[in-house]
């Protein structure tokens, strides 16, 4: 973490004050108490000090301040956190911390604009306001939400921004103008309605467009989301999430839908512990998320081929991750907004009586319950059932439907065992042969990958100035890579380093200015302990051999090192 302004954020605030916000504090001494957020519990051991103006949960280990906190909770990256923290104590990025404010604070500023420029245009534009009255909004969700118009125009929204005094290469970061290879700068998004993006605290942070019907000849995609950013990563943000994780953490269940309509409909017909994956395919990330609020989940997709495939992933990966799902149906209903626009009562009945995800995997794959197991698509499916409840976390609950489905198909409970231990996967896991399996890589050193790491980010921010303060502290191979990837080149002459320069190449990843800087002071920590080693070694070995002037150089070398 930076020192400078996230020390002055943290002096503005209170903790106990911020704190509030998201738990019931209860006095105790000088202290305060409550339940904590980050495991359950029925005795409150999650503890706030005003004194330190820290916390610390006694139960899980957890512990930190206010940025700690919010990071944790809302599951942020520093720079997102900066920013928010900063906006709550009045502190202005701009003036404080122009580089933190280039990289974090910067493209929420854009975000925010693009966002009220966007409901503008959809407010003089009557076609997108009939689109969103037949789908079944309301006038007070679509302001809630914020939702807007970009229109077909080539370059408006990048012309608005530029006259608002923001440069060129700043929209084009933001996500919210693209390049063409004859060097125009045009607007990401063009003739869509536009779903903004909030991120865990209702910040924009992206934005989803949805192609408008009337000008879909297909040769584009119905969709289209903004790129990742510092602030935007989509494998980490749920729509809706901001409006509803207070309803989720009460009811202590969360509904999850596909798209940002079934949402809003959803929402709107009072259902309102519901998220939306946003078309994206469901990520440990998310599951992280709603797992400190509830580990209920139900899962409510589209009526379709491709929805179940999207809830079958969701579901296997909730599974892995201990949760307890269920799956609501939609019956004669196309999709989640469809039924709450027409039927509310009947989605919030389907919602209710929700059946468990392996009981509707028995009734999906195995319909009559008794088959002829002899013939292969029986069998088969018999097996994808199997590899369902494989997937379960608690072997309490796999074990009890293991005996379900013994009593379901009519088979011996030890056979369902016996086949399950013979599944493709673990089969070829037991018959694997060490001695044919290719020897696997010594593992890389914390330095090395702490240098890639940096070298990584310096691509990705295309800035190797960031980090020249630490190329000595890089490896003999980093150092060469450096000097190649800082001249703009994308080979060597060497074929080892290219695997090594590609691996960078392709993992290249913005990373915020603060923790780039707290990378150096550990890559700067393991190039000194190494060194020491290496020069403790060559006294020994000098010592040995009687070489005088080795031994002097060496003593003084180590003399200078600083102490870590």
């Amino acid at each position: 973490m930076s020192g400078g302004t996230a020390q002055i954020v943290k002096e503005k605030l209170d903790i106990v004050e911020f704190l509030k916000g998201y738990l019931d504090l209860q006095p105790a001494g000088r202290n305060f108490k409550a339940r904590c957020p980050f495991h359950k519990e029925k005795t409150p051991s999650f503890m706030v000090s005003p004194e330190r103006q820290s916390w610390h949960c006694f139960g899980c280990g957890a512990g930190g301040d206010v940025f700690a906190f919010l990071m944790r909770h809302d599951n942020l990256e520093f720079g997102e956190a900066l920013k928010i923290l900063a906006d709550k104590a009045g502190v202005e990025l701009k003036r404080m911390s122009p580089a933190e404010y280039e990289h974090f604070g910067l493209l929420h500023d854009l975000n925010d604009a693009a966002k009220e420029f966007f409901k503008t245009q959809l407010a003089h534009f009557k076609v997108g306001q009939e689109y969103l009255a037949e789908r079944g909004l309301q006038k007070e969700t679509i302001e809630e939400f914020e939702l807007g118009w970009a229109s077909t125009d080539l370059e408006v929204l990048n012309l608005h921004l530029l006259n608002l005094g923001y440069r060129p290469e700043d929209i084009v970061r933001a996500g919210l103008a693209i390049k063409t290879e004859r060097g125009m700068q045009l607007d990401r998004f063009r003739g869509r309605i536009m779903f903004p993006i909030h991120n865990h605290l209702g910040k924009v942070v992206g934005f989803t467009g949805r192609i408008l019907p009337s000008l879909d000849k297909g040769d584009m995609g119905k969709y289209v989301n903004s790129p990742e950013t510092p602030i935007f990563n989509k494998s980490k943000l749920l729509y809706g999430f901001w409006k509803t994780k207070n309803s989720i953490r009460e009811m202590d269940s969360v509904v999850l839908m596909e798209g940002q309509m079934d949402f809003l409909v959803s929402w709107q017909a009072g259902i309102k512990n519901v998220v939306a994956s946003s078309g994206t395919a469901l990520t440990p990330d998310h599951l992280n998320t709603l797992k400190r609020l509830t580990d209920k989940l139900i899962v409510v997709f589209d009526n379709d081929d491709a929805g179940w495939m999207a809830a079958e992933r969701a579901i296997d990966l909730a599974e892995k991750s201990d949760y307890n799902v269920k799956i609501a149906t939609l019956g004669g209903y196309k999709d989640p907004a469809e039924a709450a626009q027409k039927d509310p009562e009947t989605l919030k009945g389907a919602i209710r009586e929700a059946k468990s995800a392996t009981q509707i995997y028995f009734e999906r794959y195995l319909p009559h319950g008794r088959y002829n197991f002899s013939e292969r698509e029986n069998l088969r499916n018999l097996r994808v059932v199997i590899s369902k409840i494989e997937n379960i976390a608690s072997p309490v609950e796999k074990d009890f439907w293991l005996k379900e489905l013994a009593r379901y198909t009519g088979l011996g409970e030890a056979v369902i065992r016996e086949e399950a231990a013979h599944l493709p996967d673990k089969t070829a896991k037991a018959q694997s042969n060490p001695e044919t399996e290719q020897v696997k890589e010594r593992p890389l050193s914390r330095r090395e990958l702490l240098g890639r790491n940096l070298i990584s980010a310096a691509l990705a921010l295309n800035d190797f100035s960031l980090i020249k303060d630490s190329e000595t502290h890089l490896s003999m191979r980093l150092q060469e890579i450096f000097k190649v990837a800082s001249a703009g080149g994308k080979s060597t002459a060497d074929p080892e380093l290219d695997e090594v320069l590609n691996t960078i190449l392709l993992q290249s990843e913005t990373i915020p200015i603060p923790e780039i800087e707290e990378l150096k002071s550990y890559l700067k920590y393991e190039y000194i302990k190494e060194r020491r080693e290496e020069l403790t070694q060559v006294v020994k070995n000098a010592e040995a051999r009687g070489d005088d002037a080795e031994l002097v150089k060496a003593l003084t070398e180590l003399k200078e090192l600083p102490i870590v």
